[in-house]
């Protein structure tokens, strides 16, 4: 089974849609909402462990151009 997680992302000012752009061409990336609240976008990423989640958030998702923080939220249990 995936492991799954919702990605908060607050980006600079003015790069919500680079960033949306970037996270969309990436493996692992399921969806990529923008949002209004103290995020500018939600992403949900799957893979095959927590490891891996990890390594995309770290490797992957911090260094596309115009995200200034992220918040992990790993997901607990499936409905």
């Amino acid at each position: 089974m995936d492991t799954k997680a919702y990605i908060l992302i607050e980006t600079a000012v003015g790069k919500s849609r680079d960033v949306s752009s970037a996270l969309h061409n990436l493996s692992g990336v399921e969806t990529v909402d923008p949002v209004t609240g103290p995020y500018d976008i939600i992403a949900v990423v799957a893979a095959n462990d927590l490891n891996a989640v990890g390594d995309l958030v770290t490797k992957q998702i911090h260094t596309i151009d115009g995200i200034v923080r992220t918040v992990t939220c790993l997901s607990v249990g499936a409905t």
